[in-house]
């Protein structure tokens, strides 16, 4: 199977408009699935069977054998996914997101492996998220030497509500029939969205949406956004335009940039109702359409007013100056995304006292830091950098002292500390900025 990939998707590139008629027997293949269990992290949470990879491994073959014979025959049926949800910044219950049973993953990963190659050779350049070899630094790369080099003076800045609960399912297997012919495929596909979730003891049927969480989720997302908003751009807004414009996504998050305000409130005003076509919603407090680039600054300044900011992917986007006094795109940590990090931080601190030895906390506390710096410290980004560390520091320091008054750190002892353990320090860790020419990225 390890050639098939590779097969299936240079046959997508030969022909775009091939529809995939004889699929579904990679799938059940025995190898396959051997190859996607090997895949699969041993430690990931468990589905409402509670079988973990160890456990499934111990009758590998038999299981695998069961499985294909299963998915051979149409017998299988996926086992409704469990329900958990993570902090969410501005949602007291979180974000929701669906666990799938161990054998299920190995099912969606099957199917995701079998699926990839064919989308990967269609799908535009404007989408970033969830694929190969493409990542939010690189959209962010791109989006910013566009809004720097590129004639642009205004940008639409959109969010979906709620999209990846509200994909419709009727639509979602409309496109997938584009190039997918095996029925068997849509049918696995139909049968694990529709798997239900499992809530306080009471399976819900699933009716709409793809589960966050699960394995072909991702894959799932992109082909829906794919024919929704992907192939509208580059199909129809941009050929209708009269100036440049362009497009960035990432997931279910998406900027577009104009050269002419008309072009840019044209597309504005036709969003919500190409969203509505296909039963997704805009979320209109979060959607509008504000002057951005080289001129955005001096014309707000002569009516008395700030330029334009609008974020994207956590970072803060604002019309700055280089050393030399022009325009020059810059980004800073969106304050809700700096706020709520915090907040994690210190609700992990809090909780970690009663469980971990300091030397944990210490070594648990440097692994944060240095996550969010490996994201956020980029070209321009230092200062809010530096604020997380100030106060994770500081944040680290009260819980660590509140786990015994009697040996509590001073700050000479807990610089020391901090010396001792090589507490991460802010450099710049991706360089973004847009002055690169676009040859030697």
């Amino acid at each position: 199977m390890s050639t098939e990939p590779r097969r299936i998707g240079e046959k997508a590139r030969s022909d775009p408009r091939l529809v995939f008629t004889s699929l579904y027997h990679h799938v059940y293949d025995v190898e396959h699935l051997r190859a996607c269990f090997g895949a699969l992290p041993a430690d990931r949470a468990v589905g409402i069977d509670g079988i973990t990879k160890e456990q499934y491994g111990e009758h590998l073959d038999e299981n695998l054998r069961k499985l294909s014979e299963r998915l051979r025959n149409m017998g299988y049926r996926p086992q409704p996914k469990r329900r958990t949800y993570i902090p969410k910044p501005g949602s007291a219950k979180g974000r929701p997101l669906a666990i799938s049973c161990f054998e299920d993953k190995l099912v969606e990963l099957a199917l995701k492996r079998v699926l990839e190659p064919i989308y990967e050779v269609q799908f535009e350049d404007s989408s970033y998220g969830y694929r190969p070899r493409r990542s939010q630094h690189q959209c962010l790369d791109d989006l910013g030497r566009t809004l720097q080099q590129r004639r642009v003076n205004h940008v639409v800045e959109a969010d979906i509500r709620s999209f990846f609960n509200t994909v419709d399912h009727d639509w979602m297997l409309t496109f997938l029939r584009h190039r997918i012919g095996d029925p068997r495929i849509i049918r696995l596909i139909g049968r694990l969205l529709k798997g239900g979730i499992l809530e306080d003891g009471l399976v819900q049927a699933s009716e709409e949406g793809t589960p966050q969480g699960s394995i072909l989720s991702p894959l799932l997302s992109n082909i829906y956004l794919h024919y929704v908003l992907d192939l509208w751009f580059s199909r129809r807004v941009r050929p209708q335009s009269n100036g440049e414009a362009y497009y960035y996504r990432y997931a279910d998050d998406f900027v577009a940039a104009f050269q002419y305000r008309q072009d840019a409130a044209r597309f504005h005003a036709a969003l919500d109702e190409r969203l509505r076509q296909f039963k997704l919603r805009l979320a209109e407090e979060k959607t509008r359409c504000l002057a951005f680039g080289r001129f955005a600054r001096h014309n707000a300044q002569q009516r008395g007013e700030k330029p334009g900011e609008f974020t994207f992917l956590g970072f803060t986007h604002y019309c700055g100056k280089s050393k030399q006094g022009h325009f020059k795109v810059k980004r800073r940590t969106s304050r809700k995304k700096l706020g709520a990090s915090l907040r994690a931080f210190s609700h992990w601190a809090r909780h970690a006292r009663h469980k971990q030895t300091k030397g944990e906390m210490l070594a648990r506390a440097k692994a944060r830091v240095q996550g969010h710096l490996a994201y956020y410290a980029i070209t321009d980004n230092a200062r809010c950098c530096n604020r997380y560390v100030y106060h994770a520091t500081r944040i680290l320091r009260h819980w660590l002292n509140r786990k015994s008054q009697r040996k509590a750190y001073n700050w000479n002892q807990y610089n020391d500390v901090l010396s001792a353990v090589a507490w991460p320090r802010v450099q710049i860790r991706v360089d973004l900025n847009p002055f690169r020419r676009a040859e030697a990225c």
